[in-house]
C-alpha cells in the first residue's frame, strides 16, 4: 500500500490565505499543477508490481466538494488509484465544528486506521506527506500503532492533550483498538515543500525520510527494492523534460541523500551504471537525452560524499508533538 497526501505532496497547492484558498477552489483540473516527479513516481509504483498488487490511496484534507476536479486532475496525469478520502469540511461548517476544519490529527489518523480495514497484517505500507502540517506526527503515530509500539491506551492519553471534541477522540481510539497489530510501515516520506531543514525531523527516527524532490524518494525506494533502476530514471526524465529540472539540482539532491545516510555509495554506484546503460532506451527527444547523459557521472561523483548525519533510532514523544501541533494549528 502506498498512501499519499494531496495538497503540497502531490499538488502544488497554495492555501496560505483566503485569496489563495478561493483561487485554488476555482481552478479547473487542467489548471492544477502537480509537484515535479509526483505523477511519474506514482505511475511507476503502480506498475512496479503485478496487476493489482500495489494499492494507491489518497487521504487528503481537501473538501469533498472538490472530488470531481481532483480525480479529473489525476486522470489527466495518468495516475490510477484505489481509494480517495477527502475531508467533510462542509459538514463540519454546518455543525459548527470550526476547529475540525483545520485540525488534521482527528481527521487523518482515523482515516488511515479505517482504510487499513481488512488488509492482511503482512501487507506493508509506504506513506507520503509534506512539512506543511502534521503529517510527520500522524504518520509516525499510525506506524507505531500498526507495529504495536504504541497502544490504544497510549493514544487515548496523548489525544487528551489536543483538547478537541471528545467524540472524535473516542472514535480514533476505538479504531486503534480494532487495528491488526503486526503490519509495518516501511518508510515515511516527507516532501520539504516549505524547505524545512531535514534535521527538524530527526526526532522521528530513521523510518522517516525528508526529501526535497521525488527523485530522492525514487532512489530511496530503489534501495528498498520497491522500484527498479529504469523506473527511477524515468522519474528523473519526467522532472527534466516536463519541469525543466537542472541536472545539477538532481545531482546535489542525491549527494544530500548520501550525506544523510539514506542511500549507500554502493547502491548509488550501481544505479549510476544502470542509468548510463539505460539512457539509450529512453523515449524522449534528443535534447533531453543529452541533458540526462550528464547524470550518471554526477551520480558517480555523489558516491564520494561523506556520511555526516546518519539517521538513528529514537523513541518519539507523541505527547509533546501532538500538543505542539495543536498550538500551531490554533495559531
Amino acid at each position: 500500500m502506498f498512501r499519499w497526501d494531496l495538497d503540497k505532496t502531490y499538488l502544488q497547492t497554495d492555501f496560505d490565505g483566503v485569496r489563495a484558498l478561493l483561487r485554488t477552489a476555482r481552478e479547473k483540473a487542467s489548471q492544477k499543477r502537480a509537484v515535479p516527479g509526483a505523477a511519474a513516481l506514482l505511475r511507476e509504483l503502480r506498475a512496479a508490481g503485478p496487476a493489482g498488487a500495489h494499492r494507491i490511496c489518497f487521504v487528503s484534507g481537501s473538501p469533498r466538494q472538490m472530488r470531481t476536479v481532483l480525480t479529473e486532475k489525476l486522470r489527466l496525469d495518468g495516475v490510477e488509484f484505489d481509494e480517495f478520502i477527502l475531508k467533510p469540511n462542509l459538514s463540519n461548517l454546518l455543525r459548527g465544528r470550526f476547529r475540525m476544519m483545520r485540525e488534521q490529527v482527528h481527521y487523518k489518523l482515523p482515516a488511515l486506521l479505517a482504510g487499513r480495514g481488512d488488509v492482511p497484517a503482512e501487507v506493508p505500507e509506504t506513506l507520503f506527506g509534506d512539512d506543511a502540517e502534521s503529517d510527520a506526527v500522524i504518520y509516525s503515530l499510525y506506524a507505531d500503532l500498526l507495529a504495536g509500539v504504541a497502544t490504544a491506551d497510549d493514544l487515548s492519553d496523548w489525544l487528551k492533550r489536543t483538547k478537541l471534541y471528545p467524540e472524535d477522540q473516542h472514535r480514533v481510539v476505538e479504531l486503534a483498538r480494532k487495528v491488526r497489530v503486526g503490519a509495518s510501515v516501511r518508510q515515511i516520506f516527507i516532501l520539504l515543500d516549505r524547505r524545512s531543514p531535514p534535521a527538524r525531523f530527526d526526532p522521528f527516527g530513521e523510518r522517516l525520510v525528508p526529501v526535497y524532490n521525488y527523485f530522492q524518494a525514487a532512489l530511496a525506494l530503489l534501495s528498498q527494492g520497491l522500484l527498479a533502476e529504469p523506473a527511477a530514471l524515468r522519474v528523473a526524465l519526467a522532472m527534466v523534460s516536463h519541469f525543466d529540472y537542472a541536472i545539477d539540482a538532481l545531482a546535489n539532491s542525491v549527494a544530500d541523500l548520501v550525506r544523510r545516510g539514506r542511500v549507500t555509495a554502493a547502491l548509488l554506484e550501481a544505479t549510476a551504471q544502470g542509468f548510463a546503460e539505460g539512457l539509450s532506451s529512453l523515449d524522449t527527444v534528443e535534447s533531453v537525452r543529452e541533458r540526462l547523459a550528464a547524470l550518471p557521472d554526477r551520480l558517480f561523483e555523489a558516491c564520494r560524499t561523506r556520511v555526516v548525519h546518519p539517521p538513528t533510532p529514537v523513541a518519539i514523544d507523541y505527547a509533546f508533538w501532538l500538543a505542539e501541533g495543536r498550538n500551531r494549528s490554533h495559531k
